[in-house]
């Protein structure tokens, strides 16, 4: 059956908001009717820069005009320049380029297989991951994610993953039962309500994995290139992983995912194990090198640590004037507020005082300002929660 006029010929996979975007620069984006809002979603945390940064653009520009694509079967110089910026400044040693953080876990994911085979352990089949993780949509990292309302109907999943219980000390007895290959952790669990890892459990879970050979692998495709204070999350935690995984503000908003693993781990990947025909290609890592330069040579993470600490205890300031919030949580500008009721309701009133806000959760707001955002925004942020706290106290009275 043909479209009619009324309807969009996309599929129906986004509950989308009644806005069109059609121009973004920092931290503000605009709609079709010229409206303009502060835009604290960044893209899902992707536009870490904020919207269309001059460095990258200029990148990008130069690049259009060379070459914008090639089969990875050549070397590609942007691939090796970036691939350098990013282990020299992790624990890493190797890289993969793909093009989504699903991808990247995907590649985590057969890593570990792979890597089990290779050390003479075919019996190591199964990956640990935890309880309202959240690691893609694709057959395998949807299996990977435990949450039942993304598994269901499509099941039969993809086997081979076991789900424990995330910040709990006692399951982490369970980690190690013969068949596992490796851990798969969000250091914070973003879509799933936005809760950090406790640092004292996520020590005694690498001390389990370093004992037994198992891998560590961190899912920073959220928390990853500046978004929590550091470059990397795994940073604040005193750890070192075996592979880490990234994607989102790795490309300033084009379209790139890396997985990093350590060198003897990286082995396991030899030619014809895997593969991806876009990811990496030179207009990508063009915007993949711009973002780490911009982040590294300018003061943008110190920005991120500074506001950050301002933004978290002003928010705490507001749980204790108004009991409608319940919890303030996160790590950097990757912040979660609990409220009582439906956020839904919430990102619609601040959507109309012009700033763009996120849920994480049915009853969770999701706060992800781009790393340059100046304590101006915040501030008028602040004043609009503020004043929208006390409208809905009135309301309610």
């Amino acid at each position: 059956m043909s479209n009619t006029t009324t309807q969009s010929a996309l599929m129906s996979t986004y509950n989308r908001f009644p806005i069109k975007l059609v121009k973004g620069k920092g931290s503000y984006v605009w709609d079709e009717n010229g409206k303009k809002y502060l835009d604290y979603t960044s893209g899902i945390a992707t536009c870490n820069l904020g919207h269309v940064p001059d460095s990258v653009q200029v990148k990008l520009k130069e690049q259009i005009d060379l070459l914008w694509h090639c089969s990875n079967l050549y070397e590609i110089p942007n691939q090796e320049n970036l691939a350098k910026i990013l282990t020299e400044n992790s624990c890493l040693d190797n890289v993969f380029f793909c093009n989504s953080g699903a991808e990247a876990n995907e590649a985590a994911i057969k890593l570990a297989k792979k890597y089990a085979k290779d050390q003479g352990k075919p019996n190591r089949t199964e990956i640990v991951t935890f309880k309202h993780s959240f690691h893609g949509r694709t057959g395998t990292t949807m299996a990977a994610t435990a949450q039942e309302k993304i598994h269901q109907g499509f099941t039969p999943l993809t086997s081979g993953f076991r789900y424990l219980p995330y910040n709990d000390f006692a399951a982490l007895e369970a980690i190690n039962n013969g068949n596992t290959t490796a851990v798969l952790l969000e250091l914070v669990q973003g879509e799933g309500g936005v809760h950090p890892a406790y640092i004292d459990w996520v020590k005694q879970l690498e001390s389990i994995c370093k004992e037994n050979d198992i891998l560590l692998m961190l899912d920073e495709v959220q928390t990853g290139i500046g978004r929590t204070g550091t470059l990397f999350a795994y940073q604040q935690y005193g750890i070192e992983a075996d592979v880490i995984t990234l994607a989102k503000g790795l490309g300033s908003g084009v379209a790139l995912g890396a997985m990093l693993a350590k060198e003897a781990v990286a082995y396991s990947f030899q030619p014809g194990t895997h593969g991806s025909t876009f990811g990496g290609n030179p207009l990508a890592t063009s915007a993949g090198l711009a973002t780490m330069e911009t982040i590294l040579q300018e003061d943008i993470l110190a920005n991120v640590v500074e506001n950050s600490e301002w933004l978290l205890e002003e928010l705490k300031r507001l749980k204790q004037a108004f009991g409608n919030i319940v919890d303030v949580r996160g790590l950097g500008f990757l912040i979660g507020i609990e409220m009582m009721d439906d956020v839904g309701t919430w990102i619609s009133r601040f959507r109309e005082k012009g700033i763009l806000v996120l849920s994480a959760g049915a009853k969770t707001l999701r706060i992800l300002p781009p790393l340059t955002t100046t304590k101006e925004e915040l501030e008028y942020f602040m004043n609009v929660f503020q004043e929208l706290l006390s409208d809905f106290k009135e309301d309610n009275v």
